[in-house]
């Protein structure tokens, strides 16, 4: 028996996601995309364009640890999740957000999503993602397969007519499969335990009462933090850091390294590497603090 979700795991389920490797794709998306954040022609200073890319990014991460969250809750209900959730059907590669079955021999997958208000290209991308998936399983599995597509925000229910329609024509298809369209509390009514959904509801209060108005974008504030979160990074992303020297010109470095504490470590620990490509990446990264961070 599976034991039941508490606030605890839920807790950790969600900082794991959001916040666990936040530092590190910051790092990433810098080095990658340099030009996201340099430039005179934006109305934004280098501190408001990082926190306005770490709140889109954390939107994202959060429809994934409410994945998470929602697959502890089915297991809690006695289904037998399903693991592998990755398949290649007709040369292309999917991702099932759940995929698992009862005790009966019935299989059953969700396309989630967080909130149902996609513009009319996302919508029919979905349509299409959730067709293929119903199409590859109904293969595998026949008739016994449940497929649900599932909205976890109740109060945004924007495409409903246009999903509930595909959902129709879908079952002349399939006259045998249940498919459904749910939003928020209705899953856990057919799936399990309608209760659950009000502590979920009283979680979700909780835990954004705790988050701070805005994130912290040093990584001097808690350097042995950050320095275990971004140390493993690949050489190339500071190889890549170094050479754009417009994110040290124009202050990108310094919002995201105040005092250049954890660069430096990041620069010796590099240099203490037995790798010629590394040595030379840990000079340049010194070059760099030296040349921008006047001590």
């Amino acid at each position: 028996m599976v034991p039941e979700l508490t606030y605890d795991k839920f807790v950790e389920i969600l900082n794991k996601n959001i916040f666990g490797q936040e530092k590190a794709e910051l790092i990433k998306k810098v080095a990658s995309y340099p030009e996201r954040y340099i430039g005179l022609f934006r109305p934004t200073t280098p501190k408001s364009k990082l926190l306005q890319n770490i709140f889109q990014s954390r939107e994202i991460r959060f429809g994934n640890a409410l994945e998470e969250v929602i697959r502890e809750f089915i297991k809690s209900w006695g289904y037998q999740d399903i693991p592998n959730k990755k398949f290649t059907y007709r040369g292309e590669e999917y991702d099932l957000d759940q995929y698992f079955k009862d005790n009966s021999g019935t299989y059953y997958f969700i396309e989630q999503k967080v909130r149902d208000d996609h513009d009319s290209t996302k919508k029919r991308g979905q349509m299409e993602n959730f067709k293929v998936k119903l199409e590859y399983l109904h293969s595998k599995h026949g008739d016994a397969l449940v497929g649900i597509m599932y909205f976890i925000d109740p109060s945004l229910t924007k495409n409903r007519n246009y999903y509930l329609k595909e959902l129709e024509t879908l079952k002349r298809k399939y006259p045998n499969v249940d498919l459904h369209l749910l939003y928020g509390k209705e899953l856990f009514g057919v799936l399990g335990n309608e209760d659950d959904w009000d502590k979920l509801l009283e979680w979700l209060k909780t835990w954004k009462q705790q988050l701070p108005e805005f994130p912290e974008i040093d990584l001097d504030v808690n350097p042995d933090e950050s320095f275990r979160q971004i140390k493993d990074l690949e050489l190339r992303y500071w190889d890549k850091i170094c050479k754009h020297e417009q994110l040290w010109e124009q202050g990108i470095m310094n919002v995201i390294s105040s005092k250049g504490i954890v660069l430096n470590m990041i620069a010796n620990d590099l240099l203490n590497r037995p790798t010629p490509k590394a040595k030379k990446i840990g000079k340049m990264l010194k070059q760099r603090i030296n040349k921008y961070y006047r001590n």
